[in-house]
């Protein structure tokens, strides 16, 4: 059962990863902002007609704070990032995000992260910088410091989702919270980049595929993923991200696929698989078996005891007075 949720998670991070395609060969260029406020207002009213419940009391400004949260903020300091970073750079501090939710996860959910998860996690950030990363000496301050904060926001969003328990099920959930961070990005949106731009046929097809695989499929199973499981667990397999959009530039795009990003590509599929904790408790359950196959029998009390009158040899337990046999020392009972 945990596989298939862990799996289910999984398939977020691989269509997240194929919006850098989408985005780049379909959608109007420029327009990050508009392009987050059209794959979440819409999508997230399509979503609540489909499934329809309203909120109660304080759950109205609980679910408008994830919505900025996990849409509006994150989506606009990744922008801010993208626009004063190298994609590259951008990413690899993005892959922190897996530290951030564990870090999270413990302060407000009780989950411990393991040793083994942390360190997963940074063989998967290494693996990242390799994937994804390349030379460049242009680093901006703000572009770094908005990179961060996306991270914190979109972890803290992350947790509050898994901790908090609305009146209404998941689905209605997530589209109230897509509502309300689409509500929040229409205004930012004209302001930064004014009217919106003309949209073809393949624009509205690519805007299809980010709304409904990269956002409502990504974030609902993302989201039942951080509910049902380890928070450590789920956090990994984001790292699977930058992994897809490698896969399918190479693929689609006709990248090159090097040496370096072979051995970064291993380095998170490591790190994620090693991180997991259900991995750990089956590499501890066959180290614990190792180990009382290899330890010594103890002893048993039957061995051969000191020779009797004759010179044949009485148990050493008719020597202690077994309770349940009484000892039996030349013939007498």
């Amino acid at each position: 059962m945990e596989t298939k949720w862990l799996a289910g998670a999984a398939l977020a991070p691989i269509a997240w990863g194929s919006g850098y395609y989408v985005t780049a060969t379909y959608l109007p260029p420029d327009r990050p902002l508009f392009g987050a406020a059209v794959r979440a207002l819409p999508f997230g009213l399509l979503l609540l007609a489909l499934h329809p419940a309203r909120l109660r009391g304080s759950w109205w400004w609980r679910t408008a704070l994830l919505g900025a949260l996990n849409f509006a903020a994150f989506f606009a300091l990744i922008f801010v990032a993208a626009d004063r970073l190298p994609g590259g750079l951008a990413a690899t501090l993005t892959a922190t995000s897996p530290l951030m939710i564990m870090l999270f996860a413990w302060a407000l959910a009780g989950e411990r992260p393991p040793h083994a998860s942390l360190a997963g996690a940074v063989v998967g950030i290494v693996g990242v910088a390799l994937l994804v990363l390349r030379g460049t000496t242009h680093v901006d301050a703000i572009g770094v410091l908005a990179s961060l904060v996306a991270v914190v926001v979109s972890s803290l969003g992350f947790i509050l989702v898994k901790t908090w328990r609305p009146p209404v099920d998941l689905l209605p959930f997530t589209a109230w919270q897509l509502i309300f961070g689409g509500l929040l990005l229409v205004p930012v949106a004209l302001f930064v980049e004014g009217a919106p731009p003309h949209l073809d046929g393949r624009a509205l097809a690519g805007f299809a595929w980010i709304g409904l695989a990269g956002t409502v499929l990504a974030y609902v199973v993302w989201f039942q993923g951080m509910r049902r499981l380890p928070a450590a667990a789920v956090s990994l397999v984001g790292l699977l991200n930058p992994v897809s959009g490698t896969v399918i530039g190479v693929a689609l795009a006709g990248e090159a696929f090097t040496p370096s990003r072979a051995i970064g590509m291993a380095l998170v599929l490591g790190g994620i698989v090693l991180g997991q904790p259900a991995v750990l408790d089956v590499l501890r359950g066959r180290l614990r078996g190792h180990q009382r196959a290899s330890a010594p029998a103890p002893a048993t009390g039957t061995g051969p005891g000191p020779g009797s009158a004759d010179g044949t040899q009485v148990p050493a337990c008719r020597l202690q007075g077994c309770p349940d046999e009484p000892c039996m020392l030349d013939g007498a009972r």
